[in-house]
């Protein structure tokens, strides 16, 4: 069986597009990156992707008059590249009903929070604002309301004294550059499985024990 064709969608640097890219260049994973695609010209993402020999693409989103005819012309570059599954990956447009029914189960998101605590934007500041002692990432399937979908992966890590956004912001990219990864490994051996609003994954275990913070 021939490896998942990933199309990954940045809007900036693609820290977690250069983790996915890293995890598909080892000769036994089970998906590679067809195509990294940007919305805003020049964003850093591109140049990662293309020094490490992957298709670039910019759908740039001021160039089309509608939103449709933006979501159009991506949607034509990623099956142009033959790609099965997607990657939002720092990707800063809500995607259509439309678009994401074309793509129904099919296009994954990284979102740096517990959802379904703090979805949206500014998930650290909203975090320490809010005292929670445990913050962290989730990958899930993307479904039309933002960052709303089925869970495949999640993250904790501790809030800790003195923490800012910044500093918390980026002890949480280190465990979404681990989670991002075993989320796409876990689709492309066909492990996954949709049930009632709710992801199954064959042969995953989960820790039994609880996580405390403070001790």
């Amino acid at each position: 069986m021939g490896r998942l064709k990933v199309g990954v969608l940045i809007s900036g640097r693609g820290s977690n597009m250069a983790a996915l890219a890293e995890a598909c260049a080892a000769p036994d994973f089970p998906a590679e990156i067809a195509l990294v695609l940007s919305d805003i010209p020049g964003a850093g993402g591109l140049a990662v992707a293309a020094g490490r020999g992957i298709a670039t693409a910019t759908v740039d989103r001021k160039a089309y008059s509608s939103k449709a005819a933006f979501e159009a012309a991506m949607d034509e570059a990623l099956r142009a590249a033959g790609v099965e599954l997607v990657c939002l990956a720092g990707f800063m447009r809500v995607l259509s009903a439309d678009f994401v029914g074309r793509w129904h189960d099919r296009i994954l998101n990284i979102h740096p929070s517990l959802l379904p605590a703090f979805p949206g934007l500014h998930t650290h500041e909203r975090a320490l604002a809010a005292g929670v002692r445990l913050a962290g990432c989730t990958v899930h399937i993307v479904r039309q309301a933002v960052d709303d979908g089925p869970i495949l992966v999640q993250a904790a890590v501790p809030v800790l004294d003195g923490d800012d956004a910044a500093s918390l912001a980026a002890r949480i990219l280190v465990e979404e550059h681990r989670c991002y990864p075993l989320a796409l490994r876990w689709i492309a051996e066909g492990r996954v499985r949709i049930e009632d609003g709710r992801v199954r994954i064959t042969g995953a275990d989960a820790a039994a024990g609880a996580i405390h913070n403070p001790l």
